[in-house]
């Protein structure tokens, strides 16, 4: 009996062995699938950094500015590194003189690019002004001002002599030619008044419109002042109906022709018949002066365009009420005006 249930106990225990083998069998297929999974991961990112980031062409930006430049390599994340050069040849300051990488090469994002950026002609000499226009070197000037270092700048007002040369060309400079420019250098001009002595013939603007006469002034260049007065029996209004001198008389540059316009009797509801008239400072020789005017519509006419030499500017105008009269003088706005009726009292 007591064998019996020794041979008993002895299968029951086998059992249980058996039970446990199994167990750990399947544990050991679990834990060579998490190593085989593992394997082929880290094999895919292996694979992955082998092939590095992705590849980029570099783009074309030498001859552009640098702004553009920065933007252009940062769509294609490129970083850029600045170098700054004085060029040899005039070349705009921020321009893009070198890159490195050349455009067309094929490099990783992220990639630096070196990038050479003009910092605008290096002057240290004095140029020769003399026999060029004041106002020409005037404007250059004021580029060189903006974009290199040392520092030039003009002493005004200038000094003017009567010559042979036209009016506004530079005569004498100083420092002279080919000096050395300092850490803050001044200019001074002597500039030519022309010849004041040159005779000239007065045009004939009796008969003329008002804008024909003002075209005429524009094509001749001659100093005037308009009048206005009521129109006369057998006159014309908005015309020239008198002029002083008179014409093809022999006057000095500079002398004032007076021309006489009629004014017209009535005008339409919206418009306004008057003279313009502002005061400059006077010249001492003729600048480029410009009158437009910008109507309600918004439409832009010149009504004069000449060389004055300054002083009381008057000219008749006919203009719907609300139109703005501009007056610049070489280039910049002096004054301008709105149209409007006269206050009545």
């Amino acid at each position: 009996m007591k064998d019996t249930e020794k041979i008993k106990q002895e299968k029951e225990a086998g059992g249980e062995t058996k039970k446990r083998g199994g167990f750990n069998s399947g544990s050991l297929v679990m834990l060579f699938g998490a190593l085989v999974f593992a394997f082929l991961v880290g094999l895919a990112v292996f694979f992955a950094a082998v092939r590095g980031e992705e590849q980029i062409m570099t783009p074309d930006v030498c001859g552009k500015d640098v702004i553009d430049a920065l933007l252009e390599l940062q769509e294609k994340e490129l970083y850029p590194r600045i170098q700054l050069r004085y060029p040899d040849a005039a070349v705009d300051r921020g321009v893009v003189l070198e890159q490195d990488p050349p455009a067309g090469a094929i490099v990783k994002a992220g990639r630096r690019v070196r990038l050479v950026i003009s910092q605008g002609v290096l002057i240290n000499r004095i140029e020769d002004y003399r026999g060029r226009s004041i106002e020409t070197v005037r404007a250059e000037m004021q580029t060189l001002l903006s974009s290199n270092l040392p520092s030039l700048s003009i002493k005004e007002p200038f000094m003017y002599e009567f010559s042979q040369e036209p009016a506004g060309v530079i005569l004498e400079q100083h420092p002279e030619p080919g000096s050395s420019i300092s850490s803050s250098t001044v200019l001074e001009f002597v500039v030519s008044r022309g010849n004041g002595r040159t005779p000239i013939k007065t045009p004939k603007f009796t008969g003329l419109s008002v804008k024909e006469a003002l075209d005429l002034i524009g094509e001749t260049n001659v100093d005037f002042v308009f009048k206005t007065r009521p129109v006369l029996e057998n006159e014309k209004a908005e015309t020239v109906v008198e002029q002083s001198p008179l014409p093809d008389i022999e006057i000095e540059a500079g002398v004032r022709i007076t021309l006489t316009v009629a004014s017209p009797e009535k005008t339409a509801d919206d418009e306004v018949f008057s003279l313009f008239t502002y005061t400059m400072s006077k010249n001492p020789y003729p600048l480029k002066t410009i009158l437009n005017v910008q109507l309600p519509s918004s439409e832009r006419q010149v009504l004069l365009e000449t060389n004055f030499s300054g002083g009381e500017l008057t000219i008749p105008y006919k203009l719907p009420s609300g139109s703005v009269i501009i007056l610049s003088l070489l280039g910049r706005e002096l004054h301008r005006e709105t149209v409007s009726f006269p206050t009545s009292f």
